[in-house]
């Protein structure tokens, strides 16, 4: 039996512009992707395209990808979910200008299936254990930039804390929560 190349090999062959790489990074990370543009946008069917135009972006910026900064699924997480709230604004800028229409309701039969809510339930278990080993100042950070959709400067503007400081403990939380992720 083949052993499946490790996440670092994959990204290495992603930035040479191997498609197969590509492929087998979206089948081991699009369903958190997902979860967490789901997360956002509470609309599957936007999620999904979330999802495609976020791998979209990783293979177009394959080669500027460092792997000593975040880990692969840490990256292709922030694209997803900065994909996810500029959307979401764009959304909301849209509906207040006009009256929201049905299409821009999220589709009540568009439910994850029984799979794909058990990995992430496991998934939202390891996260929020892995969230209580950050120090609280790089957890309130990830928290307000997840869980409410604050970009860096909004978070530093409600904190009272300098941007540089808030772009600091993104960077590291990231990096730790992802090797608190990879080791459990």
């Amino acid at each position: 039996m083949t052993k499946s190349p490790d996440t670092r090999e994959l990204s290495d062959r992603l930035a040479k512009g191997d498609r197969s790489a590509l492929s087998a990074l979206f089948e081991r990370y699009a369903g958190l992707a997902l979860a967490a543009a789901l997360r956002v946008l509470r609309s599957r069917a936007e999620a999904e395209e979330v999802v495609q135009d976020a791998f979209l972006e990783a293979w177009r910026k394959a080669e500027h990808y460092q792997p000593e900064r975040a880990a692969f699924d840490v990256w292709i997480l922030t694209i997803a979910r900065s994909r996810a709230v500029d959307r979401l604004r764009t959304r909301e800028s849209q509906s207040r200008s006009a009256t929201a229409s049905a299409a821009d309701r999220p589709d009540p039969s568009s439910k994850p299936g029984a799979d794909e809510q058990l990995d992430s339930k496991r998934l939202q278990r390891s996260l929020h254990r892995s969230m209580l080993e950050l120090p609280a100042e790089q957890r309130e950070t990830l928290e307000l930039a997840y869980r409410e959709g604050l970009s860096q400067s909004e978070i530093a503007a409600r904190t009272g804390t300098p941007l540089g400081t808030v772009k600091t403990r993104m960077r590291i939380a990231t990096k730790r929560l992802s090797q608190l992720l990879a080791s459990g």
